[in-house]
């Protein structure tokens, strides 16, 4: 028998973007755990905004299990055993719908902002002295952080070694700021990766002393803002396509652009603006490798006879996977697949 570190990760009840708890149980285990291995475990609701005072008995039940490693400083650290099980609010509204196959996969671009100072043994996040983007910022009571192209090269490791499908990472236009790809067949995979992958940034960037800044504009001005594209398709889009089927898909994404943006996270107005990359907020349009456009068409999906993915870029950093997921869905349905000729 061996101990184990079961860390239990879940969204609290905060709106309209719920945000990351996490509590360890540690158990014994005579081999590795499987999913269908982990306890249920409780918690305080009423502190998390998911229940009452009077009523406050709440249950985690793990719905997907994240080999872990624990952000450390040296690889002898990690424990191979370290569990990331996750219980979600807003999971099961993204439920697979057959016949449709989803694929999703989602860029997210975040900043990392600024250096955290010890101040009368509290802790305060410093002012980034250049308004003009968000950057690494020291003072003189600290030491310079790492750069934020070492904290996500770590956070890459972090990711795949969790069994995160993580396909890569990029430098993005505003200063500080990165993103990193999440690939997920079906319409869990891809959400529960993501918030664990935000999750594991947060730890890593706590260990660092950096704040990551998920706010979709973080510093107002002439720079991008901050998105979470994410790319999707169906069965019927990759097999069977057409321009008929394709302009009746983009009809219903036009009629409900309203219940789009309404969960496409907060404060979008200030990004989707019809500058820097984006369609404005209140418009809909859809272009060939158009990053202006709300959705973007992949340079070959028109030669293919409008058949494979398509990318929404209005979604931002700050959204919720899986309301991002469900309606996506959601209006996928409904519209009507013409039998194939």
């Amino acid at each position: 028998m061996s101990k184990c570190k079961l860390e239990y990760i879940w969204l609290d009840g905060k709106k309209p973007i719920p945000e990351l708890r996490g509590k360890t149980n540690i158990k014994e285990f005579d081999k590795t755990p499987t999913l269908a291995d982990l306890p249920l475990w409780g918690f305080d609701g009423s502190s998390t905004m998911q229940a009452a005072g009077h009523k406050s008995d709440c249950v985690l039940k793990p719905v997907a299990l994240y080999p872990g490693c624990q952000p450390a400083k040296t690889p002898s650290s990690c424990s191979a055993k370290s569990c990331f099980p996750t219980a979600r609010r807003t999971r099961p509204i993204c439920a697979p719908r057959p016949p449709m196959i989803r694929i999703f996969g989602s860029a997210l671009s975040r900043s990392i902002s600024s250096i955290r100072t010890a101040v009368r043994s509290a802790s305060r996040s410093t002012a980034i002295p250049d308004r003009r983007a968000p950057t690494i910022a020291a003072s003189a009571t600290s030491t310079w952080a790492r750069s934020p192209a070492q904290i996500v090269e770590e956070h890459l490791d972090l990711c795949l070694y969790a069994g995160i499908n993580h396909e890569g990472i990029n430098a993005e236009v505003a200063k500080g700021q990165w993103e990193y790809q999440i690939f997920g067949k079906g319409s869990h995979k891809a959400a529960d990766d993501m918030w664990t992958a935000r999750y594991l940034m947060a730890r890593l960037c706590e260990k660092y002393e950096v704040d990551v800044q998920l706010h979709c504009k973080p510093i107002k001005g002439d720079w991008n803002g901050s998105g979470m594209h994410t790319n999707f398709s169906s069965k019927y889009l990759r097999e069977v396509g057409g321009k008929e089927y394709f302009e009746a898909l983009m009809k219903a994404f036009e009629k409900n652009i309203p219940d789009h943006i309404a969960v496409y996270g907060p404060d979008n107005h200030l990004r989707l603006t019809g500058l820097h990359e984006t369609q404005a907020i209140d418009k809909f349009s859809y272009g060939l490798s158009d990053r202006g456009a709300s959705v973007r068409l992949p340079v070959n999906f028109i030669k293919y006879d409008y058949k494979g993915y398509l990318e929404d870029r209005r979604p931002n950093s700050e959204a919720d996977p899986y309301q991002i997921v469900s309606q996506i869905v959601k209006t996928i349905g409904e519209v009507p697949q013409p039998a194939a000729k």
